[in-house]
């Protein structure tokens, strides 16, 4: 009988995780005070753990637990595996990315270009959503897992670059990516509507969509084929639309709540140099003022 938690190493995993904390460190130690200005420093605290939890969502998602139950025994473990590649790993790599170092690595040549058309929004927004609904088709699913590790990780490789990708115009480290924050909300709510059909399919779904996660003969946890699949779909669904309605809602109030409480802040301040008076100085000229007298008289 297979044991779903049998301890798997996975060295491919560790060499790259540790390749690139190494690649890292050296390009932010042997590039980076010559790509910033005197005196300041080539990272921020914030693209430190940025960084940090970039590799250990890399780690987690890609080694032993996650990995071998996802791939072998439940669909909705190899879903959550996909949301953590493709949703949550991206932003925090371009977050813990600076500006130069982007830069460094692409130049200003054909690959720029060539990046920055593949980052333009409708280009970036349809391969990340052809690449989500690629990796559902059932027969894809099951040469991922029955024929070898050459079309597995040729997937994992096409999410993670389609999604990283999806993420430059809204967190990428070039500012001339970007979208406003306006196009970043659409868009991010557009990132949100195509998942829905999969994830929607795999709820609805009679039977086993998977022929491979059908057939295994330990159940992990208990969950049927028809349960199993049905919490791969809640996860796809609400995991990823509340991720991304919550990055919208950020959005919304950094751009739109900032804007409104500077117009109806009624706080009193120091006149400034544009001559307006504060509340403080108008009473202080009333009280200065002395009152009217009436006419002799009366």
């Amino acid at each position: 009988m297979p044991d779903p938690w049998a301890f798997e190493l996975h060295p491919e995993v560790i060499v790259l995780t540790v390749f690139l904390i190494g690649a890292y460190t050296y390009l932010v130690r042997s590039i980076g005070p010559a790509a910033v200005a005197a005196g300041q420093p080539p990272i921020t605290p914030r693209n430190v753990w940025c960084f940090a939890g970039a590799m250990a969502m890399l780690f987690t998602g890609s080694w032993w637990p996650i990995h071998d139950v996802g791939e072998e025994y439940l669909y909705s473990v190899h879903m959550l595996q996909h949301m953590m590649l493709s949703y949550f790993l991206p932003p925090l790599v371009w977050l813990a990315t600076p500006e130069w170092l982007l830069r460094a690595l692409i130049g200003n040549g054909r690959l720029y270009h060539s990046i920055r058309w593949l980052a333009h929004p409708v280009v970036a927004g349809v391969a990340f959503n052809v690449a989500v609904m690629v990796t559902h088709i059932p027969g894809v699913v099951s040469a991922s897992v029955e024929d070898g590790p050459i079309i597995h990780y040729s997937l994992h490789v096409m999410v993670v670059a389609t999604s990283l990708l999806m993420w430059l115009p809204v967190c990428g480290p070039i500012p001339e990516f970007h979208l406003g924050t306006a196009g970043k909300m659409i868009y991010l709510f557009l990132q949100s509507v195509v998942p829905t059909v999969p994830a929607g399919w795999l709820t609805f779904a009679e039977g086993a969509v998977y022929r491979t996660y059908g057939e295994q003969p330990v159940r992990v946890w208990g969950l049927s084929v028809a349960a199993d699949q049905q919490l791969a779909g809640a996860i796809m669904k609400t995991g990823g639309s509340i991720f991304l309605w919550t990055i919208i809602i950020r959005l919304w109030f950094t751009r739109f709540a900032a804007t409104y409480r500077s117009e109806h802040d009624y706080k009193r301040r120091p006149m400034g140099t544009d001559g307006t008076l504060t509340y403080d100085e108008v009473e202080r000229e009333f009280a200065a003022t002395p009152a009217p007298q009436e006419p002799a008289g009366r």
